[in-house]
């Protein structure tokens, strides 16, 4: 069977333009460190399993609105950014068409093109401003104007899924079980579940995204872990 090539193929590449998946995989991941590595820490300390639920609630609610917040304002001033470099290419290109020109052909030049093919073409995409305002923006900037990711669609995916990992470490106390290690063991396997998922959007093999991002908590877990085993002692011998 012969295999059509990907070229005539639509939608050979993932959509990559739309700004939420990485958000998405940030959020999921922060919610699920974060609030693994919150617990770990105040239930070393040694308090109770209501005040373990009140402190993971508040950090889901508090991270969920950061993480959103954060990455509106993050991908909203980079598209700003971008847009205001644009609007200096534009003005270069109507002031000056003819140096604007050659710059392009040099770049492409410098990338393997003959000259007179480089000069031609670029001398045929200034006769369209629109089209010429793309190119050079791609050229010099690396970016293309009419694809920047949009900030609500980064809030609201990162605000999501940092919600729904932060909210799985809490599940075993929100369902009546008051054991630490029971939380802690389920947030485990929320990394390794999360991790598996993110390596179908980038071709690794999912036990070994899976067991990276298993270990980055657990290690974070530790930590918190350790550091409020020790203030708990310290509290109870003072």
């Amino acid at each position: 069977m012969t295999e059509t090539p990907a070229a005539l193929r639509e939608a050979h590449h993932a959509d990559v333009s739309g700004g939420w998946l990485r958000p998405a995989v940030f959020g999921a991941m922060d919610g699920l460190v974060t609030n693994i590595a919150l617990i770990a820490g105040v239930g070393g300390g040694g308090v109770s399993p209501r005040s373990i639920v009140l402190t993971g609630t508040a950090g889901l609610v508090a991270g969920a609105i950061s993480m959103g917040l954060g990455e509106y304002t993050s991908v909203r001033s980079a598209n700003e950014q971008v847009a205001a470099e644009v609007a200096k290419e534009r003005r270069e290109l109507e002031r000056h068409p003819e140096a604007e020109a050659r710059e392009l052909a040099d770049a492409w030049v410098a990338r393997g093109l003959p000259r007179d093919l480089a000069t031609q073409v670029a001398e045929a995409v200034r006769r369209n401003p629109e089209e010429a305002l793309r190119v050079h923006v791609r050229e010099e900037l690396g970016v293309d104007p009419d694809e920047q990711p949009s900030p609500w669609s980064a809030a609201t995916s990162s605000f999501l899924c940092f919600s729904v990992g932060a909210l799985v470490p809490l599940l075993t106390y929100l369902l009546g079980f008051t054991s630490l290690w029971l939380a802690l063991g389920v947030g485990a396997v929320g990394l390794f579940v999360a991790g598996a998922i993110v390596a179908r959007f980038t071709n690794r093999p999912w036990w070994t995204s899976g067991l990276r991002q298993l270990l980055l908590g657990t290690a974070a877990a530790a930590a918190t872990y350790l550091v409020g085993a020790l203030i708990g002692i310290q509290g109870g011998i003072s």
